[in-house]
């Protein structure tokens, strides 16, 4: 896999400012440049795999390709035990095309209501791929409960019914900076940083 050292700018393949901020936010510390898709006009490829990795490397070879430089691309969501791992994959689609998300939890919150188990994970695919087509992924998740009503602003998507395992604040509620040192986002960006900035 290649490296990231000497590398100054590279593409966050997302339309999604909130997780554009938060890719921004954890490569800061690398000095490297975070150009959004939006940015460059580039397409929102459709996500049409049947795995966050699938798609997480669909967009960012697609981003990779068009700009000739690497290209950093998260797909992620939220798996909910009682729903059999449901919305997974399809969590920003529960958004619908205006990406509202308190639609979304609404319907999570009617769908949970015959079951008592509230477990859920969230789980994130960040994939880096180079303009040669070569890619490499790193999984993490982050584990918790859901919590109804939402609670707290900060953060994005599902964030405000999230309560990760061991805390009493949703990821809504968390300063970022907390929330970066235990979100799903943040174990696939140390994996990431271990392998793409090791000596």
């Amino acid at each position: 896999m290649g490296s990231l050292r000497g590398v100054t700018k590279l593409v966050a393949a997302s339309h999604n400012a909130g997780k554009v901020r938060e890719i921004e936010d954890l490569l800061r510390p690398h000095r490297i440049t975070v150009i959004s898709a939006a940015e460059l006009g580039l397409d929102e490829p459709e996500e049409t795999a049947a795995t966050f990795t699938g798609n997480a490397e669909l967009k960012a070879r697609a981003a990779a390709a068009v700009s000739g430089m690497p290209a950093l691309a998260d797909d992620s969501g939220l798996c909910v035990a009682g729903l059999d791992g449901q919305p997974g994959v399809y969590s920003a689609r529960w958004a619908g095309p205006e990406k509202d998300f308190r639609k979304a939890m609404a319907v999570l919150e009617d769908r949970i209501q015959n079951t008592e188990d509230r477990r859920a994970h969230f789980v994130c695919a960040l994939s880096l791929c180079w303009p040669d087509g070569q890619c490499e992924t790193f999984l993490g998740e982050a584990h918790g409960l859901l919590v109804f009503p939402p609670r707290g602003s900060k953060g994005f998507g599902y964030d405000p019914i999230f309560l990760p395992d061991g805390h009493d604040m949703t990821f809504g509620e968390m300063d970022p900076v907390a929330k970066h040192a235990i979100s799903h986002r943040a174990v696939a960006f140390k994996k990431l940083i271990d392998a793409c900035f090791a000596d």
